[in-house]
């Protein structure tokens, strides 16, 4: 697939303005997963993780990156005309100044989601915007830094993530969405094979087995670029 899919700001410029975040990169690719997967999207990633997840494949954004204000941000944004935003890092909740962001661009008419790991309260985002919730599993080194308050405050719209590394991880998913009647809480309940953990075909099985009321999803990036940064 060629890269005049995804063109790619890498270097966000310092702040000019109050509100300022620290910001890993701003691209314009396809989704790669969860409900708007393969839609052209513009990807503000936020640098900084309090999490360590043992698959994690954004290492990059832990530590570095550049400030900009929101009125940076969102002129950068609009340089792509998208329809489509989503804030991710990182954990793009772990800066303060990520909630107005978010709002900011919902404000602007995008249609805007959140990727975030679950270890931070969304209380307080805007409730325009697709929350992606990402229950860590046992495997991923971070269950125990799941905040299940998180729970309650899920919109009918929201999506919840498992990614899912073996059977042990399975289980444990298949009963958390029992627990939390999740697949009735929210638009969806999505479940990924950790990249090179877990044969798809294996989990796919097991949904069907199951039948379980989930989607199951591909990571849509790594099919096309292979995790390259800025797509």
């Amino acid at each position: 697939m060629s890269n005049a899919l995804a063109s790619s700001d890498m270097a966000p410029s310092k702040a000019s303005g109050q509100s300022p975040l620290r910001i890993t990169e701003i691209f314009y690719s396809l989704q790669g997963e969860a409900r708007t997967v393969g839609l052209p999207t513009v990807f503000v990633r936020l640098t900084g993780c309090p999490l360590r997840c043992v698959y994690c494949d954004t290492g990059y954004a832990f530590s570095g990156g550049a400030l900009a204000s929101i009125d940076d941000i969102l002129a950068r944004v609009a340089q792509h005309s998208p329809r489509y935003v989503t804030v991710t890092g990182g954990e793009p909740l772990a800066q303060k100044n990520c909630w107005p962001l978010l709002a900011r661009l919902c404000d602007a008419g995008y249609e805007v989601s959140l990727e975030t790991g679950g270890a931070i309260s969304v209380a307080g985002v805007d409730p325009r915007v697709v929350k992606v919730l990402d229950l860590k599993t046992p495997a991923s080194g971070e269950m125990a830094r799941n905040d299940y308050a998180n729970i309650p405050l899920l919109e009918p719209h929201d999506q919840v993530k498992f990614v899912i590394c073996d059977r042990a991880d399975y289980e444990w998913s298949r009963f958390k969405l029992d627990e939390y009647q999740l697949a009735d809480r929210v638009a969806d309940v999505l479940f990924s094979p950790s990249h090179g953990q877990l044969e798809a075909r294996e989990l796919a099985q097991w949904i069907l087995a199951d039948k379980l009321h989930v989607r199951m999803q591909l990571q849509l990036h790594k099919l096309l670029w292979n995790d390259e940064p800025g797509h």
